[in-house]
């Protein structure tokens, strides 16, 4: 999806810090909990598990809850946002116990009803996303892709950064259900999955730090150069 959550290679958002040797998982043990019920949260709204529509909350959370309140916050926002509309949680219900457990006196939202309907072809929890497929990939190891340009209204992980761009097929990977469809409950769809190596330049031009980088692509994200 084309918004605040597709930062990769966008200038003006500073340098990209390393990881600490002695960098705890959690930082704080809110941070924890926050994890913990973010995946049982999202669990109890889709019916199983679905890491893609997951993503796809957090990339429509409003641009200030997914920046101000830090990486495990949007978690928390994300979460929210799914029972919500799944019907787990009457909208309001979570800021109104919050405020009350702080002493306040509000009457708060009775429980609705569910939609059975939120998430209809949920996998089962644990069933994990490699797939097998029964057509041979498309592309092979060394070839010269382009990644396509197209914008996409709903969820995908088709970079930005990457789009219309040049890269080599590095190896073939595992096939995996399709993010794009899984995100809306729309089916698996698996795909092969490719290992692609852009330079540095290619993505952002000749003044770039001289590196490559390789991300793995659906197959229908790719097309032919020529």
């Amino acid at each position: 999806m084309d918004g605040i959550a597709d930062m990769g290679g966008a200038p003006g958002w500073g340098a990209v810090l390393p990881r600490r040797p002695d960098e705890p998982v959690f930082e704080e043990p809110w941070q924890g909990r926050a994890f913990a019920l973010a995946l049982l949260s999202s669990r109890i709204a889709c019916g199983g598990y679905n890491p893609d529509a997951f993503r796809h909350a957090l990339e429509r959370l409003d641009p200030a809850l997914y920046l101000d309140d830090g990486y495990f916050g949007r978690w928390l926002h994300g979460a929210e946002l799914m029972l919500t509309e799944s019907a787990t949680l009457a909208v309001g219900a979570i800021d109104a116990r919050a405020r009350n457990l702080r002493g306040e006196h509000l009457q708060e939202p009775p429980p609705p009803v569910p939609r059975p309907d939120y998430a209809p072809t949920a996998a089962p929890v644990g069933a994990g996303s490699l797939r097998s497929v029964d057509t041979a990939p498309v592309f092979v190891p060394g070839e010269r892709v382009r990644a396509r340009a197209r914008s996409v209204p709903g969820h995908t992980r088709l970079p930005g950064y990457v789009r219309g761009h040049i890269g080599v097929v590095e190896r073939i990977q595992p096939a995996s259900v399709l993010p794009d469809t899984n995100a809306h409950f729309l089916g698996e769809n698996p795909e092969h999955v490719y290992s692609v190596r852009f330079d540095s330049a290619e993505l952002w031009g000749a003044d770039a730090a001289p590196f490559a980088l390789t991300v793995e692509m659906y197959e229908s994200y790719l097309e032919t150069a020529s």
